[in-house]
């Protein structure tokens, strides 16, 4: 028989197990718990790759992004250009990377929400094998013309292309670009005849604006700005629904010409399909704070750009409302699939 020091002991060397066990158990669950936040650190180089050749408006904020990125999170942002197919290529390869956060994509208005309806291959599926992280900025286009063409506001040039169908060219950047969707979407809504003539980039479309082989184009404020101000192009109307803060003055295609008119070319991250909630809400987290910043802010507004930021979700309901619109319009204009 135990005695009463004995039953003592036995008490308290049980209650010392059960301690022990539920020290264990929370030690576990507390493992776990922390497990998210270390899956959102990163442990080498991140590369973002831009779907495009440098120098456009999209190369100019990703890489502004990509250098505070790399501050953020304390590791090396790696811009690589992947240009072709309307920014398939680069997508694709986004696409296809490892889910962990090191490989993102900078994505555009093209890349997100028109290549599928204007490519039977584009190569990925936007929220399969893409996945929102945060749209970054909106970026309005001009519809500049000529010097030399007889119009200077809005209702003179509508009356124009309307009194001469047919007659008059809108060059664009490229088929399915934002240039060029801009132009299908005005032919639409303000039911008017014009020739597209698409280029490979906006640059020679710029020279051939300039020396009138082409008439207009719905080109990208950050590259329309200086022609603007040099005098070698007229600008009509931004195709923003709100005026630009760089240029006050220039009225909005909405307000002066087509009502309910609104285009934008716009870019945000992307990641693989499959990349942890964590590490999305990490990267979300990082460039929103980036966005925020005063300076950012400025040098975005002198590019003729608007940050934007949010969460995953409301890029997620953006990219839902731009396909909707956008596969409408290019349904409604017959173009053919590539």
């Amino acid at each position: 028989m135990m005695n009463h020091n004995t039953k003592q002991y036995a008490g308290a060397w049980r209650t010392k197990c059960v301690f022990t066990a539920v020290a264990a158990i929370i030690g576990v669950l507390g493992m776990a718990g922390a497990a998210p936040a270390k899956a959102a650190d990163f442990d080498g180089p991140i590369t973002l790759v831009i779907p495009f050749s440098p120098g456009g408006s999209t190369d100019i904020i990703g890489r502004l992004l990509a250098d505070r990125l790399s501050t953020a999170v304390k590791q090396p942002v790696v811009v690589e250009n992947r240009a072709g197919a309307g920014g398939n290529i680069g997508a694709s390869l986004v696409a296809k990377a490892k889910p962990d956060g090191r490989t993102l994509l900078f994505g555009t208005t093209g890349i997100l929400s028109m290549n599928e309806y204007l490519y039977s291959r584009p190569g990925y599926k936007m929220f399969q094998d893409l996945v929102p992280v945060v749209y970054t900025a909106s970026i309005s286009n001009v519809l500049i013309v000529n010097p030399k063409m007889p119009a200077s506001t809005g209702a003179e040039l509508l009356k124009l292309l309307k009194d001469n169908p047919g007659k008059y060219t809108f060059a664009s950047s490229g088929v399915g670009s934002s240039t060029h969707m801009s132009g299908e979407l005005f032919k639409s809504m303000a039911q008017v005849d014009l020739m597209h003539v698409p280029y490979k980039g906006s640059g020679q479309a710029l020279v051939d604006l300039v020396g009138g082989q082409v008439d207009m184009i719905f080109d990208n404020a950050p590259s329309a700005l200086p022609m603007i101000q040099s005098g070698q192009v007229k600008a009509i109307a931004v195709t923003s629904a709100k005026r630009l803060g760089a240029m006050p003055e220039l009225p909005t295609i909405e307000e002066s010409m087509v009502p309910g008119y609104e285009s934008l070319s716009w870019t945000g991250v992307v990641a693989p399909g499959g990349t942890p909630q964590p590490i999305i809400d990490r990267l979300n987290k990082e460039i929103n704070l980036i966005l925020d910043a005063p300076d950012v802010r400025k040098r975005l507004g002198e590019l003729g750009a608007t940050p934007t930021g949010g969460s995953p979700q409301d890029f997620t309901s953006h990219i839902e409302r731009e396909r909707a619109k956008w596969g409408k319009v290019i349904r409604d204009a017959k173009m053919p699939v590539l």
